[in-house]
């Protein structure tokens, strides 16, 4: 069982800049593909950027490629979602979420999740 904690959301002006942290509690954090997703109402939870156990391997959507950054810290069991030249449309819930072996942009394949935090981007 892994346990996320999601923490670092708030509200932000258009244009500024955001780092969400994620927890992990387990021993064998580094064997686990970590990921961002995000939600909003009346929406599919969408799948933002990805970090397999190695770090040098990132997988990010088109819609903030460019802007957002992931990273991991193996030895203190976190991963780190950096967000630049935020949009309104970024506004959402960001969810941390877990999968053992290689990562997916797809939702139903990761394993554990966060409760996640809120990010509101405003004009």
């Amino acid at each position: 069982q892994v346990q996320l904690v999601e923490s670092g959301g708030g509200l932000v002006q258009a244009g500024d800049s955001l780092r969400l942290s994620c927890a992990a509690s387990t021993r064998t954090f580094s064997s686990y593909a970590m990921a961002w997703f995000r939600q909003t109402p009346g929406k599919e939870r969408e799948f933002v950027a990805a970090i397999s156990w190695s770090p040098q391997n990132t997988f990010y959507a088109d819609s903030v490629k460019g802007r957002f950054t992931v990273s991991r810290d193996n030895a203190k069991n976190t991963v780190s979602l950096q967000m630049k030249s935020l949009k309104p449309e970024d506004t959402a819930v960001y969810y941390c979420a877990a999968k053992t072996s290689w990562y997916s942009v797809y939702r139903d394949d990761y394993d554990y999740w966060g409760q996640g935090t809120q990010v509101t981007v405003s004009s």
